[in-house]
């Protein structure tokens, strides 16, 4: 799995680069979060744009990353696909997490920083 990740106004974006986050992928995606989010910013958005289905691993995988944050971070979620959305609003998800629709709401309308 393809992480990316760039600042934009005080918060790290990250960006899956991937179609899935399934059961397959769920263990790379947290050990890629890990390595991408350490000693970062209080507030994280996983920008999901290009993630077209999501399975309860997933869920799990994102859950755990927002846990390895640990207290005073943030984990928001931006761009969710309506598949993904559905998701997270079937488990209740939402309530954990902000979601946002697209990452520029997300960040507020804010430019990456160079």
């Amino acid at each position: 799995m393809t992480l990316t990740s760039t600042m934009i106004d005080g918060a790290q974006v990250v960006t899956v680069n991937a179609e899935r986050i399934d059961a397959a992928m769920a263990i790379q995606f947290k050990e890629d979060m890990r390595s991408q989010t350490d000693n970062g910013p209080e507030r994280v958005i996983l920008d999901l744009s290009e993630v077209k289905f999501i399975d309860s691993s997933g869920l799990g995988a994102i859950v755990a990353a927002m846990k390895q944050l640990g207290g005073g971070r943030k984990l928001d979620l931006a761009g969710l696909t309506p598949v993904v959305d559905k998701v997270f609003r079937l488990t209740r998800m939402d309530t954990v997490f902000s979601l946002y629709p697209t990452l520029d709401e997300a960040t507020g309308g804010m430019t990456a920083n160079t």
